[in-house]
């Protein structure tokens, strides 16, 4: 466990790694005794100084949603992020890709809630009730943290590696599709480079996104209405180049572009 101080420290050195695109050698390394609430509050000081300077939260991520991503990180449970006014990217619009460090993209069925969600005795039929549709997402992933040599702490501290994220156009009501059962096809400049399931998010991504109302109960945050929550990935992450277009397609919820400038 760490103490405010050194909390407090951590919190400006990523601020300043994610302003200058300068990496930070991993936290987990310089720091062997930080824990996850260390990471989690070093994540909220952040959070909270980028609120106080006018941004808004617009929603949360699901980190290490996956199996595979738990046991390579050896962990029994997903991490989460917030989600940013100032993140989100268009689909029109390529991103520079200068503004980020070691960017890669995720494919994810994208939540978009039409009413708040209980906190901690949240169940994924609250979920499911408040869910005002579904939607067709890529996310768009970074990490402060030197070439992605991260552990569980150095991802939750730095934000659970969130940079931005796009929706789609296409938006599908629960009851409309079984979210369990959404493939998912990524191609980058037309070809094809990731494929995946939507239940490979826990087996359910409404698991996922009940999980993280509990979780950030714990925290005083709650998931609202308007907010945008992101899963996890139905594929692996994949690598943003200088002048990549990606298109992600998504049996019966349609489609969404990312370019990189």
């Amino acid at each position: 466990m760490l103490d405010s101080q050194v909390r407090a420290a951590i919190a400006a050195e990523l601020a300043v790694a994610e302003r200058d695109r300068v990496p930070v050698d991993p936290l987990t390394d310089r720091y062997p005794e930080i824990d996850v609430v260390d990471a989690y509050e070093i994540q909220l000081i952040n959070i909270r100084q980028r609120r106080a300077a006018g941004a808004t939260v617009i929603g949360h991520k699901v980190g290490l949603s996956s199996e595979a991503m738990q046991r390579m990180m050896n962990v029994d449970e997903p991490d989460y992020g917030h989600l940013l006014a100032d993140m989100a990217v268009d689909e029109d619009v390529p991103v520079d890709t200068g503004r980020y460090l070691y960017p890669r993209v995720e494919v994810e069925v994208g939540f978009v809630l039409g009413a708040d969600l209980p906190g901690a005795e949240c169940t994924e039929a609250d979920v499911l009730a408040a869910t005002a549709a579904f939607a067709p997402a890529i996310e768009l992933i970074d990490t402060r943290i030197t070439e992605w040599k991260i552990k569980l702490a150095d991802t939750i501290a730095d934000n659970a590696s969130s940079a931005g994220w796009v929706l789609g156009k296409q938006r599908v009501a629960p009851g409309g599709l079984d979210i369990r059962g959404i493939d998912a096809v990524l191609t980058r400049n037309g070809e094809v480079v990731a494929e995946g399931r939507s239940d490979a998010v826990l087996g359910d991504p409404v698991i996922a996104v009940a999980w993280l109302a509990r979780k950030v109960a714990g925290f005083g945050v709650r998931l609202k209405a308007g907010d945008v929550v992101l899963p996890g990935s139905c594929t692996r992450a994949i690598d943003a180049r200088p002048g990549d277009t990606f298109h992600a397609e998504f049996a019966g919820l349609g489609s969404v572009d990312l370019s990189f400038e």
